[in-house]
């Protein structure tokens, strides 16, 4: 098989689907919802808190079995039925209308994976074994999620504005690029890994004065 192609997909205000209404469609659910999806979930039945999510005009509800052309319009679509026939029937629908879709443990009708991954606010980290092993993504999840504490969260919302200081501030291109690297210089890094915020701020800080903000 070739390569899989990394990439994070823009869903704020772009249509979704999810085929099956019990605890693991309503986890993917929940994903979709947090990336700003308009989601709408097709399924005989769904647990109590996909229909709560329908009754508060959160997601759409189609209290039926998945029909051809359902996933007709929308830009990606979940599968997350019990049933081997009804993931394979979705699949070939979405694969004959050109539609990204995940069906949930059955890598064979995936046109994509979700990776595992570790979010420290605008800070991700995907990791995906190809729909091999989610057990071993799970555990590499844990060991980062370890390494990566919640600080870098806020780390990183610093990153980002001076880095701006830095790009409207310094004109010469050589120190534009040295202070950029300053950010994240390994003591800094350290500093985070150690549980030092206060510390690792100050040395951001630092290098803020340095670009003239």
């Amino acid at each position: 098989m070739a390569q899989l192609y990394p990439v994070f997909i823009k869903l704020a205000g772009e249509p979704c689907l999810v085929v099956g209404g019990g605890r693991v469609a309503a986890r993917k659910v929940r994903a979709l919802l947090a990336a700003g999806a308009r989601v709408r979930v097709i399924s005989p039945a769904v647990t109590d808190e996909l229909r709560a999510l329908a009754d508060a005009g959160d997601i759409e509800y189609q209290a039926r079995a998945y029909r051809t052309g359902d996933a007709e319009g929308v830009l990606l679509v979940i599968i997350a039925t019990n049933d081997p026939e009804v993931n394979r029937e979705v699949a070939r629908d979405c694969r004959a209308r050109r539609i990204l879709h995940n069906a949930v443990d059955d890598p064979a009708h995936c046109s994509f994976f979700v990776p595992a991954s570790v979010r420290r606010g605008d800070l991700t980290i995907a990791i995906s074994t190809g729909g091999k092993s989610p057990l071993l993504a799970r555990k590499i999840r844990e060991r980062l999620e370890s390494e990566f504490g919640p600080a870098y969260a806020d780390y990183l919302a610093l990153l980002g504005q001076i880095r701006h200081n830095i790009i409207r501030n310094v004109n010469d291109p050589r120190e534009k690029e040295q202070l950029l690297e300053a950010l994240v210089a390994p003591e800094i890094l350290d500093a985070l890994q150690d549980g030092n915020f206060d510390w690792a701020k100050e040395l951001v800080d630092r290098v803020n004065h340095c670009g003239g903000s």
